[in-house]
């Protein structure tokens, strides 16, 4: 049976200033072209491995994913669960925070779907 060497899991961590707006502070978290996909990716699928978030984000390099996975688990929205295996084994799930997302990245879809308008190739290119 595999066990976790390590699970990192912590609550959101970003404070919110008196004079600052709370809406700007929770966007700032899942802000940026590619943490969205990366939430909405580990909403569909509950656990995933990098390489599997990889293909399932997009064109994103991996230097960009781990940097952005990092940001993430750091803001407490993704934990980590490295496996004590060989070759290494480490697996990326949202956190209670992050799962917490699921209403709000759930109208986002909705809210897309039915005011944006889907290009053909030809209107893409």
């Amino acid at each position: 049976m595999d066990t976790a060497s390590h699970l990192y899991q912590r609550s959101v961590e970003r404070g919110v200033r008196p004079d600052e707006c709370v809406v700007d502070a929770a966007l700032d978290l899942i802000g940026g072209k590619w943490k969205g996909m990366i939430v909405y990716q580990l909403l569909s699928a509950e656990t995933l491995r990098f390489n599997a978030l990889r293909r399932q984000v997009g064109p994103i390099t991996q230097r960009m994913l781990t940097k952005q996975l990092r940001e993430l688990e750091d803001d407490g929205l993704v934990s980590r669960t490295v496996y004590a295996e060989v070759p290494p084994r480490v697996e990326y799930r949202l956190s209670g925070p992050g799962r917490d997302l699921a209403p709000v990245v759930t109208a986002l879809k909705a809210w897309g779907e039915r005011h944006l308008r889907v290009l053909d190739r030809a209107e893409a290119a």
